[in-house]
């Protein structure tokens, strides 16, 4: 038995979906997402510059253990 899909020839319509405005959950999600990641900037950036400005492979991962790793 053989199996024969239809679909329509043109998916333009999607492409036409109104845009909704986020609700206000996601809102606020997005701003303490966005304060959160300044914060994380803002602590890079500290300890960038208590390295006199050279970034070399050890503090690459040093960074990288400090501040961009998950906490459990």
């Amino acid at each position: 038995m053989a199996y024969a899909h239809i679909a329509p020839r043109s998916l333009a319509y999607a492409a036409k979906a109104p845009r909704s405005t986020p609700g206000l959950f996601r809102r606020i999600l997005g701003a303490i997402e966005r304060a959160n990641q300044r914060r994380a900037d803002q602590q890079i950036a500290r300890y960038l510059r208590s390295s006199n400005g050279k970034f070399t492979d050890e503090l690459e991962r040093e960074i990288e253990r400090r501040f961009l790793s998950n906490p459990r």
